[in-house]
């Protein structure tokens, strides 16, 4: 079913109903007869063959793609916006957030193509719909072949009902109040409690312009939208100190950061094995440990158990560390000693996603001056009162 008819309430926000036609005609302003597919990822693609995936229920992800994109386009959104195509194909999981895309794909009929001759050459909008983020390796292509993309991996009803209901013209200008009040920044100061232990890193920005993440890719310019939007960011020039990370099996380490980059990761609760693997990565491919990001949300959502939309919320930030290229950095997949280790990791601070680890304070230290941001999770006054600037 395309569009949802009522409101949704969730965590005391409204939000409209969600709407293919809204989403799609505000994000990519279609000019009629661009044409448009959707991919999907699975562990064995050959179940791409007459929608086979759709048996499996633990498949959610790929349900979604198929339900609300893949039949409301078929159902009368492509032709409400002039769209052509609208076909669906899956490719074999990467496994890994950000890694290189697979070269072979596969179509509803079961026929193995080459993804740059049936993909990428073919269409002008590509919506994909995955397990783990493809934003670095499509952002990539797109400049290549000159397509537009939109990448909503971890696509839940949450997101649905709410990170992708919003107006996103009305996102983009949100998102650029904090940009504005954010860019130039030479550096930034993050302090991070963890009951009585007190862990600060400093971020290196060198003044560089803020970038935003805000939803839209309009025009005609080979472009990626990360969906759902909303996030102002940087691509750091160094880091130094110390903070604390939370690993998937719950595990809390402290990363010892310089030069840019996670130098040493020892144990402060859980498992001594995991903290031990990770210092066995950093030392044979030691770009994995490079902090490519630092990023600020700009939205006010519901928390989705996904951190696509949750690092998007107003008050979080996040670092991540590995592959940067799609944000205007400098490290390709080819710099890592294994291309299974090419990937973009977000570290995401939030009190439902890390609620051991507090983010007492954010400065950002920019012309001589020092100026809190974040507070607990919360914008400071100078970030509230740059929010409550007209547009």
């Amino acid at each position: 079913m395309e569009a949802l008819t009522q409101e949704t309430t969730l965590d005391g926000m409204t939000f409209p109903p969600f709407s293919l036609e809204r989403l799609l005609r505000t994000v990519f302003g279609p000019n009629g007869g661009e044409k448009v597919a959707i991919l999907i990822d699975l562990e064995e693609p050959t179940l791409m063959k007459d929608h086979a995936y759709l048996k499996n229920p633990s498949l959610t992800v790929q349900r979604k793609a198929h339900d609300v994109f893949y039949l409301g386009l078929r159902e009368g959104v492509a032709s409400a916006l002039g769209l052509e195509g609208g076909e669906m194909y899956a490719y074999r999981r990467t496994g890994g957030s950000n890694l290189d895309l697979p070269e072979e794909i596969f179509d509803d009929q079961g026929n193995q193509l080459s993804f740059r001759e049936a993909i990428y050459k073919v269409y002008d909008i590509i919506l994909c719909i995955s397990t783990d983020s493809a934003t670095a390796p499509l952002t990539a292509f797109a400049k290549e072949y000159g397509f537009r993309g939109a990448t909503l991996h971890g696509l839940n009803d949450v997101i649905l009902q709410s990170g992708l209901s919003v107006d996103y013209n009305q996102v983009s200008k949100e998102a650029e109040k904090l940009r504005s009040a954010l860019t130039r920044a030479d550096s930034f100061e993050i302090d991070f409690k963890l009951d009585s232990q007190i862990l600060s890193l400093t971020i290196l920005c060198d003044g560089q312009e803020a970038q935003k993440s805000h939803g839209l890719c309009l025009g005609s310019e080979p472009d990626v939208a990360n969906l759902p939007a909303g996030e102002v960011y940087f691509v750091p020039k160094g880091a130094e100190g110390c903070f604390p990370m939370q690993y998937k099996d719950g595990t809390l380490g402290k990363m010892e950061v310089s030069e840019g980059r996670i130098k040493r990761a020892s144990l402060i609760k859980g498992d001594q094995s995991t903290i031990d693997a990770h210092n066995e990565k950093l030392a044979s491919d030691p770009v994995t440990g490079v902090l490519g990001e630092l990023g600020f949300g700009t939205q006010t959502l519901p928390v989705s158990g996904k951190d696509i939309q949750d690092e998007k919320i107003l008050g979080t930030m996040h670092v991540a560390t590995g592959r940067s290229d799609h944000l205007g950095g400098n490290l390709t997949p080819d710099k890592f000693a294994r291309p299974v280790n090419a990937t973009h990791d977000d570290i995401l601070f939030s009190p439902s996603k890390t609620p051991e680890i507090l983010v007492s304070q954010v400065r950002m230290v920019r012309d001589g001056s020092t100026i809190p941001v974040l507070e607990s999770f919360e914008v400071t006054d100078y970030l509230s009162q740059a929010m409550a600037k007209d547009s």
